[in-house]
């Protein structure tokens, strides 16, 4: 035990010319409160209910991947994951699944999920479709099939724009997304894809019957700027547009001020902020800012810890719900 103190002191000496910090990489957006709590206990939560299920963490598993290809693999792992931290996920785009059953088992994780929110995906224009054609039971059935708790629509004129198979909007999403909840009971979340919204946005969905909003906001996968990638002839002329949108942080202010000076007007104040939310920190600030009920989201990190296997994804989820609630203990947000 002194050889391991004595040890421990020499690294601390030997190291100190490398730990030293400047001003101007302080973290200002907290109070570091270091008297006021006790070090949390081993596996100790942040329990809360969001969207009427229990989480032990204010953390989302946002959409990315659909099926085909090793996507089956990373749903897998995503899921367990959200099974046992009971953390809240959204699948990618299921639209495949109104076509054919073939890649059914790659998005069939309830099993796994247990009782943590779970929601199935589908784009505007695909809703749009089955609403045109009377088909809306067929997406009925889909989210009885997959046992999901409802309907996440994402929402993605830009990108649908950029591409040169992207399906056109014949009316405005707001509609379409107003006449499916007139045409059927499942819960909605609206969802951005790497724009964020703006505030009359932001106000009309607010002002509706959905379950929450998805901000998917500026700052993460932009996929505009990925159909641009995909298909460069001429599209380069139109790269300005790949720059417009809003930051997570312009969204929660945004939000803010609409619950503010807008409550008896307000159905929907339930949050997944997303989008350029790189860290746990990020997310804690954020939520913690929110005077809606929020959790925050990450696709690419998540994607990428749960190509690499499960066991790395596990310790990747330990270690941000550890931060979390190390967080929750000694930092309190700046206002």
């Amino acid at each position: 035990m002194q050889q391991n103190k004595r040890d421990r002191k020499l690294e601390h000496i030997e190291l100190t010319d490398k730990s030293q910090t400047l001003h101007a990489s302080i973290d200002d957006r907290f109070n570091y409160e270091p008297l006021l709590s006790a070090h949390p206990e081993k596996g100790e939560a942040m329990e809360s209910t969001f969207l009427g299920k229990k989480m032990n963490f204010p953390l989302w598993i946002s959409s990315m991947t659909g099926g085909t290809g090793k996507a089956g693999h990373i749903n897998q792992n995503l899921s367990k994951v959200a099974g046992e931290f009971s953390i809240g996920m959204g699948l990618g785009s299921c639209r495949m699944l109104l076509e054919s059953d073939e890649f059914f088992s790659d998005f069939d994780l309830r099993k796994n999920i247990g009782d943590s929110p779970f929601y199935a995906n589908l784009g505007v224009a695909q809703v749009q479709e089955c609403l045109d054609q009377g088909r809306i039971k067929q997406i009925e059935d889909l989210v009885s099939r997959l046992g999901v708790d409802g309907l996440i629509i994402h929402i993605n004129p830009l990108q649908e724009w950029f591409q040169p198979e992207g399906d056109f909007l014949k009316v405005s999403p707001l509609k379409t997304i107003s006449d499916f909840l007139k045409a059927t009971d499942i819960p909605v979340i609206a969802k951005e894809v790497g724009q964020g919204m703006g505030p009359k946005s932001l106000f009309e969905l607010m002002s509706m019957p959905i379950q929450a909003i998805e901000f998917a906001a500026f700052g993460g996968t932009n996929f505009a700027q990925l159909e641009i990638l995909r298909n460069s002839k001429d599209l380069n002329l139109h790269s300005g547009l790949t720059r417009v949108g809003h930051t997570a942080l312009n969204m929660v202010l945004e939000t803010n001020k609409i619950i503010e000076n807008a409550k008896t007007k307000i159905h929907c104040d339930n949050f997944i902020i997303s989008g350029g939310v790189r860290t746990y920190l990020d997310g804690y600030h954020l939520t913690q800012l929110s005077k809606g009920n929020a959790v925050f989201g990450m696709a690419s990190p998540f994607l990428k810890k749960a190509d690499e296997g499960f066991e790395e994804l596990h310790q990747y989820v330990t270690e941000v719900t550890k931060g979390l609630v190390f967080a929750n203990k000694f930092l309190s947000v700046k206002e």
